[in-house]
């Protein structure tokens, strides 16, 4: 439509005369003139743009307005009236949701018991306490959730049952790093359950959202706070006077029960923490830990981010030889290694060994690390090409289908190799932590890979909550099988047929391998299980901070003893540097390798 406009009507121009001059009626002449007829206006046929149509009246304002944008002749618009296209909504405004609801006074108080029980149960170190100190801020959460009128769903409830079952690793056992393992994923776990989605973006990036959730909390807990003090001015009195006399009661009657009864004064010993002025910064600290950690939980499981609007959208398809040629090619090496791994393993290692010109340990630790960064690599290039292949056709798909489904396959048998060569260096050296844990972690990385083909079979729906599952599960089963003490008894097997064993190592593991090092014969027992009986004598703690493996070391120590010194064991002290080859050493080191 052309942008000059058009004559107004009659009407128009009635109404725009001015005001001085007198309205006519129809049909009315001026004095002195013949009368005439005024011929009615015949409305003109609007021109038509010869680039743009005018829209139709059933088009949606949407289409009217992109078809505005598109532009005329000459790059003007082709409707000058319509409305501007409004800008596009930036991504990190559709992750945020709306704001929370009010925060409620269970909310509040849920987060203050946090608070506390983080500042009297946490400096002593790690055990039952983290349970307790995660109770209240469970309930925080389900207080926000069910006051911004969010439903518990099942899967949110999987995810909570598996965090506080994480949290039962250093409950349970004393070795550090299974803990904080199961620390590290337990967070994971609660961000996923705070947060819900089923995608990748949730699977993947939902810890950041408690990260978020830190400031915003703090202002919403704090606006919390002022609307609660507001609405209940003239109750405080009598809750604080309640407290108040509640806790002066306790004290004067405790303290004076505790002096007329040495049991009771244990007692109470045992359960009450500590509290000095010494302690006051690390108290301080862990108060406001708690606290702020319980906001963040509160805050977002009241209001989470949206990871699942975040789109993710395929790569551009290529062409089937251009996708399909290179992982073929893959497929055709992975198939010539896993050949001459079934040779080797038919055909014996003394061959290889003899045409390699390698040890029989050099051999086994020279292939293990490359097969697991094998492993590895695969997974990145099955999720590149899953990304890049076309799906348009059937043909298409069940040529993706083949070619990812055989190097999955191909996959399985390195990763059976990988693990078959560790075992071989752990028959070379022994059993370590290190090498336990990469074992495991490639045991996890086979589990994916069949999680893969699986979804290639029934649809990649559940992957992402499958792979979640799949981790946290191992997490949880790693830390209650307890790798210390299968390093402990391992090795112990091996110096039973051997009589190789490496007692300075043994004496740095923690509580949990304890009764396996027990069974070892003097004077080995007593020198591997020094350092560890001096370790828990000197940090014994209270209940709340002693896991169940501490607990039952100290049985078995106190039972049995130690009969044997640093000086008597023939070795230096933890502090000196340890040589492995010093002359006359009556123990083997069977772990200089890497």
């Amino acid at each position: 439509m052309s942008d000059i406009p058009s004559e107004p009507p009659p009407q128009d121009r009635a109404e725009a005369r001015p005001a001085s001059e007198p309205q006519r009626s129809a049909g009315t002449t001026p004095p002195g003139a013949a009368p005439t007829v005024q011929p009615q206006p015949q409305p003109q046929p609007q021109p038509q743009s010869q680039s743009q149509p005018q829209p139709q009246s059933h088009r949606q304002p949407q289409q009217a307005r992109a078809v505005a944008a598109a532009g005329g002749p000459g790059g003007r618009p082709a409707y000058p009236w319509a409305p501007p296209v409004p800008p596009s909504e930036p991504w990190l405004e559709r992750l945020r949701p709306a704001a929370p609801g009010p925060v409620t006074a269970p909310t509040l108080w849920a987060v203050l018991a946090t608070a506390l029980l983080s500042a009297l149960l946490l400096d002593e170190g790690l055990g039952l306490n983290l349970m307790i100190v995660a109770a209240p801020a469970v309930l925080a959460a389900a207080f926000a959730a069910r006051a911004a009128g969010r439903r518990l769903r099942p899967w949110t409830l999987v995810w909570a049952i598996g965090g506080l079952a994480l949290l039962a690793v250093p409950a349970l056992r004393d070795a550090g790093w299974p803990t904080f393992l199961a620390i590290v994923t337990a967070l994971g776990v609660t961000a996923l359950a705070l947060h819900g989605g089923r995608g990748w973006p949730s699977v993947l990036l939902s810890p950041v959202g408690l990260f978020d959730s830190f400031g915003s909390g703090a202002v919403w807990i704090w606006q919390g706070v002022r609307d609660r003090a507001d609405g209940s001015r003239g109750r405080w009195g009598p809750v604080v006077r309640t407290v108040a006399v509640a806790v002066v009661l306790l004290v004067v009657f405790g303290a004076l029960f505790a002096g007329a009864d040495a049991a009771f004064a244990d007692l109470l010993g045992a359960l009450i923490p500590d509290i000095s002025l010494e302690q006051a910064p690390w108290r301080l600290s862990f108060f406001l830990l708690g606290l702020f950690g319980g906001i963040a939980v509160a805050r977002t499981a009241a209001a989470p981010l949206r990871w699942d609007r975040m789109a993710v959208r395929p790569g551009k398809a290529r062409a089937r030889l251009e996708w399909a040629l290179p992982l073929i090619v893959l497929n055709l090496l992975f198939a010539a290694f896993n050949a001459v791994q079934l040779a080797v393993l038919f055909g014996g290692y003394d061959k290889v060994l003899r045409e390699t010109d390698l040890t029989y340990s050099e051999y086994a630790r020279q292939g293990f690390w490359q097969l697991l960064t094998a492993t590895l690599l695969t997974l990145v290039v099955i999720g590149l090409a899953l990304r890049w292949a076309p799906r348009s056709t059937a043909r298409d798909r069940t040529l993706v289908r083949s070619v990812l489904g055989a190097l999955c396959l191909l996959t399985l048998v390195v990763v059976a190799s990988a693990l078959r060569r560790m075992d071989l260096y752990v028959d070379a050296y022994g059993l370590t932590r290190l090498r336990i844990s990469v074992a495991a972690m490639e045991m996890w990385l086979g589990l994916v890979i069949l999680l893969i083909m699986a979804a290639g079979i029934f649809g990649a729906r559940l992957l992402p909550r499958a792979v979640a599952v799949s981790a946290a599960a191992g997490m949880l089963l790693f830390g209650l099988a307890s790798p210390d003490a299968i390093v402990a008894e391992q090795n112990i097997e091996r110096f039973s047929s051997s009589g190789k064993i490496d007692v300075p190592y043994l004496a740095g593991l923690s509580a949990d391998a304890v009764p396996a090092l027990d069974i070892l014969p003097e004077p080995q027992r007593s020198c591997a299980l020094l350092d560890i009986e001096e370790r828990l004598r000197e940090d014994e703690g209270s209940w709340y901070a002693t896991s169940w493996s501490e607990a039952r070391a100290r049985s078995i120590l106190a039972e049995r003893g130690i009969d044997r010194t640093p000086a008597e064991c023939g070795r230096p002290s933890r502090e000196d540097e340890y040589d492995p080859y010093a002359d006359g050493a009556w123990y083997d080191d069977s772990y200089g390798s890497p």
